[in-house]
């Protein structure tokens, strides 16, 4: 399996780490990609990706850092080229749900942080919550660059999913698609194809059942796999060879 999406940099992750590691590839985790989300993020992470050959990581700042802490593309650029193990652009997208940051601000980072994937030909990982018709928008104002899109945590409509496949998308399912309320997500993961899905868990948050409500860590990620591998009607040994073809295909 691969985690395509954690935070190896927050607690009580970071201080476990060795731990962390160790149970992870116990649950047959081969990859770990830790994603930044501002710019004091990054530079632990550049420190975490060389504990391990099995963590990778990437640079990014979170739309909920786009008031105070901004980037622009060719510092992400730069910043990416420097490491080979940085091997994706993120996290950045639209949150409109908590408005941590001002909207134009938000929209103007996406939009540094589009740029400079297109540039380096890297995946985008894009944080979306209610802002589908906005983000949207902005991907879909590049669709003749070949941009790379990787829906990080995907909660979004069938609707979203659609349009987002017209840009040859990818979405990652957390352990959200794990909890009881969560039926319109699994039909939409039901609806998905194959060749278009990840695996991730935002630890140390949304830890899927049976562990919801705990911190969640990388090793976890086993159950969210079942899980989708009961969606799609398919083995779990399938579900995980097919996430991490994919994976391997996106970030290649």
């Amino acid at each position: 399996m691969i985690d395509s999406h954690c935070h190896l940099d927050h607690e009580p992750l970071l201080s476990d780490l060795t731990n962390v590691i160790k149970r992870s590839k116990e649950a047959g985790i081969k990859k770990l990609l830790t994603i930044s989300t501002s710019l004091e993020s990054f530079n632990k992470i550049k420190d975490i990706i060389n504990r391990d050959e099995m963590i990778f990581g990437t640079i990014g700042i979170h739309p909920h850092e786009a008031n105070d802490k901004s980037i622009g593309s060719e510092e992400i650029v730069n910043n990416f080229n420097h490491n080979p193990k940085i091997i994706g652009i993120g996290e950045t997208g639209l949150d409109f749900y908590y408005n941590n940051s001002d909207r134009n601000k938000q929209i103007k980072s996406f939009n540094e942080h589009i740029k400079a994937a297109i540039v380096t030909n890297a995946p985008l990982i894009v944080h979306s919550r209610n802002a589908e018709d906005d983000t949207f928008k902005v991907l879909n104002e590049y669709k003749n660059e070949n941009l790379k899109i990787l829906m990080h945590c995907f909660t979004g409509s069938k609707k979203f999913a659609e349009k987002l496949l017209t840009l040859n998308a990818f979405f990652s399912a957390s352990g959200i698609i794990t909890f009881k309320n969560s039926l319109e997500l699994q039909e939409t993961f039901k609806f998905l194809p194959l060749d278009k899905i990840l695996i991730e868990t935002d630890s140390p948050f949304l830890a899927p059942v049976p562990n919801r409500g705990k911190k969640n860590e990388p090793s976890f990620i086993s159950y969210t796999a079942l899980k989708l591998a009961e969606i799609k009607n398919i083995n779990k040994s399938e579900i995980v060879k097919l996430t991490t073809d994919n994976f391997n295909k996106l970030f290649s």
